[in-house]
Formats: C-alpha cells, sequence, structure tokens
C-alpha cells in the first residue's frame, strides 16, 4: 500500500520516495504526497523524479489494498529502487485544501438552512468546488442565507481533525465540531484557514439545485 503523507500532512509540498514499480511510463512509489483523483477532489499537479506527472490514479477501493499509479509524461530514467524527488504544485494544494473543506461546511450549512437534503453529486477544482442536491425548489431566495451560513462558520475558528478509521486502513473521517463525515481529501487544519466565500446557485434542472463555491482571497 502507498504510504499517504498527504494524510499526516496535507501541507507537505515536497518529499522524497522509493520508486516501487515501473511500467513504461506508470510508476508507483513506497509513499507520496500526491493526491490522485478522488471524493470529487482533482488530483495534484506536479512532478516524479523531475517528470510532470499527467495522471494520478487510484488501485483498489476501500475494502481493499490501496496503491497509487502515476502517468509520467515521459518514459523515467530512474530505475526501480531509486529514490526520487516528488514535488507539488503549492498554490493548487492550497486552494483544493481550502476548497474541500468549504464543501463540507456548505452541506452542513444547506443543511441548517434548508433542513435534510440529499448530495447527489460533488466536485472539487483549484478555481472552484461544487455540490448538487436532489431539492425541487430553486434556491434562488436561499443561496444568500446559506452563503450568511457558511461564512458564520468559517470565522468561528473552528478546528478540522482528520481522524484514522478503527477498522478500514485507507478510510479515513473529517470532522469539525459536531459534525463528522468520511473523507480521504486534503483538509485545512481550521476553518478560519478558507477565507471569505461567495456562493452562486446554478439551475440543473427539475428537482437539482447546484451550489459553486468561489474563494474571495
Amino acid at each position: 500500500m502507498t504510504i499517504k503523507l498527504f494524510w499526516d500532512d496535507p501541507y507537505l509540498t515536497t518529499c522524497t520516495a522509493v520508486v516501487t514499480s515501473i511500467d513504461v511510463r506508470v510508476v508507483k512509489l513506497d509513499r507520496t504526497i500526491f493526491y490522485a483523483f478522488s471524493g470529487g477532489q482533482e488530483s495534484d499537479t506536479g512532478t516524479i523524479g523531475g517528470i510532470s506527472v499527467l495522471e494520478a490514479h487510484k488501485q483498489g477501493d476501500k475494502e481493499s489494498i490501496i496503491d497509487i499509479d502515476y502517468t509520467l509524461a515521459e518514459v523515467p530514467l530512474f530505475r526501480v529502487g531509486d529514490t526520487v524527488e516528488v514535488v507539488i504544485d503549492a498554490a493548487k494544494r492550497d486552494r483544493l485544501r481550502r476548497l474541500h473543506s468549504a464543501a463540507h461546511l456548505l452541506y452542513y450549512s444547506a443543511i441548517f438552512v434548508l433542513g435534510p437534503i440529499k448530495i447527489v453529486g460533488s466536485n472539487v477544482g483549484m478555481d472552484k468546488a461544487r455540490m448538487d442536491f436532489s431539492y425541487e425548489l430553486p434556491l434562488v431566495e436561499k443561496i444568500a442565507l446559506i452563503e450568511e451560513a457558511v461564512n458564520s462558520v468559517i470565522s468561528s475558528g473552528v478546528a478540522i481533525v482528520m481522524k484514522n478509521d478503527e477498522e478500514k486502513a485507507d478510510l479515513r473521517w473529517w470532522t469539525c465540531g459536531e459534525h463528522k463525515m468520511p473523507c480521504g481529501g486534503t483538509h485545512v487544519r481550521n476553518v478560519s484557514e478558507i477565507g471569505p466565500l461567495r456562493l452562486a446557485r446554478v439551475n440543473k434542472g427539475k428537482g437539482k439545485e447546484r451550489i459553486e463555491i468561489f474563494l474571495t482571497s
């Protein structure tokens, strides 16, 4: 199983790792800071051994051993057993951390304003995050209230804690105050790091509403 250093420290932007497998341009490492697309969060951008990573892909699921494959832009000169440097785009990681945490806060703020609501889709990218809800009424008149609620939580300075599941090795729990949900993404340590947010409502058709999240700083 690839050791996920980004779980222990999501603020790391460089590390060294030992190459455990090479298949032409696809490599595996013994440990990594390079997040692979999962849970709606985009992959990191960066290099392994000085070569750009085109794609990062998880192998397995929550019930089995998890490895991460990295497809490189060119065939590497390094070999299995070599130690390589892993570097990720620090600015992108910062925005992904903040937006992913913001998406969780949005969910609970939406429940606070609207009552019980079902998520039907989500995505966290560098420029924005989004969350899709199953909801019969347009959110035009509610979006300002939800934005006020989520920004109120952000200004409260509550800590975010990530904990390992006691039974499943590749399952993590995001906790913030009284709220808790499974998540293996990268997050800030305190909600205040997110900064003020701007929300936008997108009409996705009858019975489905989308809220987009934008950082303002």
